[in-house]
């Protein structure tokens, strides 16, 4: 039986986060996993908070993650990451976070603003930051490929597989 994963994606509107948390999604469907989705977007226009929740597992109940049950947070934003943080499991759970410092977590310091540049397209943060994740998540990447290609826009198809390479070579 598959272990269900919890993960949940933060930042601020205008970040890519829900097109983070869909291309994750449909990774973990075309991997024949059952899926729930989340999210959260009311002043993002705005500059203001967005999070998504995404669960995946052999059958998934609920697209809400508890407290203190979240496996990886993927963070755009370093205080989206603390305000988030209760939701990460005390063992085993995983911070991502673009450019921050260490808060007591395991964390996994991304510069992807740079990253996302020699890619090709700064716009691609948030593939950046997928790639590393697709480190703890197992899924092919072939799986991750596939669904990046058929979610961003065709012209912004090879930077944002650039970036996600990069991002893969982004160990710990």
């Amino acid at each position: 039986m598959a272990k269900t994963k919890n993960i949940i994606i933060s930042g601020v509107g205008g970040q890519g986060i829900l097109t983070a948390s869909e291309i994750l999604a449909l990774c973990a469907m075309e991997e024949n996993l059952d899926v729930k989705k989340s999210e959260v977007h009311g002043m993002s226009q705005r500059g203001g908070s967005v999070v998504s929740f995404v669960k995946f597992g052999e059958k998934v109940y609920s697209p809400l993650i508890e407290k203190g049950s979240g496996d990886v947070i993927l963070a755009f934003e370093k205080a989206e990451a603390l305000r988030w943080r209760g939701y990460l499991k005390k063992e085993g759970g995983v911070v991502i976070m673009n450019t921050l410092e260490k808060y007591g977590v395991k964390t996994i310091v991304v510069d992807a603003v740079k990253l996302s540049k020699e890619a090709g397209d700064p716009r691609t943060q948030n593939t950046v930051l997928l790639g590393v994740l697709s480190n703890f998540i197992d899924f092919s990447v072939d799986t991750w490929e596939k669904v990046i290609k058929y979610r961003v826009p065709p012209k912004t198809v090879e930077a944002n597989l650039r970036a996600f390479e990069l991002g893969r070579s982004i160990k710990e």
